[in-house]
């Protein structure tokens, strides 16, 4: 009798992680869309809530490597792969913006330089290393029981990634979001460091503000 109830609780076993991680990362991201509007003003402090709590049960698992939260495996290698990605598709990007938005190539630099470099400050800490932290980090580490593939992983990481910027009430931003959660979530899963995803969203997102993507990409594109 123990024998058989055992290995039922292994059969369902899945069924509690399935739950956490559809509701923190397929129906929240849903209903805070809905109410864009008034989480647009709590997008910082909310995210910096949940990755808070993300950064807890994290540091209480004993399962958990907490290398993680930093270097991991250490960087070297691991970002020359990114890095050239970034050269080469960040050239595309910005000159697709040139092309088919021309008023706004570098609007925020020639328009607002404070603002401008105050984000390129400030964006990483206050907004790109708690999202890895939420989106690789967390998820990566809860659902290793889950999605036993590591493709699975990273796609899971992209597509959660996409969702969470449906608050922005924009096709561009869940679209390109999944296409960088592709890039951070291979980067974090071959580095195992939070910090080199955290490097690579960082260039991604600068980059965005720089070339005029920016406003689509924060809680003021909401109306």
């Amino acid at each position: 009798m123990a024998r058989g109830a055992h290995g039922s609780l292994g059969r369902t076993s899945w069924i509690g992680p399935a739950a956490e991680l559809g509701l923190i990362y397929g129906v929240a991201p849903v209903l805070i869309a809905f109410e864009r509007v008034w989480f647009a003003r709590l997008i910082i402090p909310l995210l910096l809530l949940v990755a808070g709590c993300c950064l807890l049960v994290l540091v209480r698992d004993p399962a958990f490597d907490r290398a993680r939260l930093g270097l991991g495996g250490g960087l070297g290698a691991g970002l020359r792969r990114p890095l050239l990605v970034f050269v080469i598709a960040g050239s595309v990007l910005t000159v697709a913006v040139a092309a088919l938005l021309p008023e706004q190539l570098l609007a925020l630099p020639r328009q607002r330089p404070g603002l401008w470099l105050l984000i390129l400050i400030l964006y990483p800490v206050l907004s790109v290393y708690p999202q890895e932290l939420i989106f690789r980090t967390y998820l990566f580490h809860r659902s290793r029981g889950l999605l036993r593939h590591p493709g699975l992983q990273v796609v899971a990481s992209a597509v959660a990634f996409g969702l969470a910027h449906l608050l922005l009430a924009n096709w561009i931003a869940p679209a390109l979001c999944t296409l960088g959660g592709l890039l951070f979530a291979r980067t974090y899963q071959r580095t195992g460091s939070t910090l080199a995803a955290c490097l690579e969203h960082a260039l991604w997102g600068d980059l965005v503000f720089t070339i005029g993507l920016g406003r689509f990409f924060y809680g003021g594109a909401i109306s």
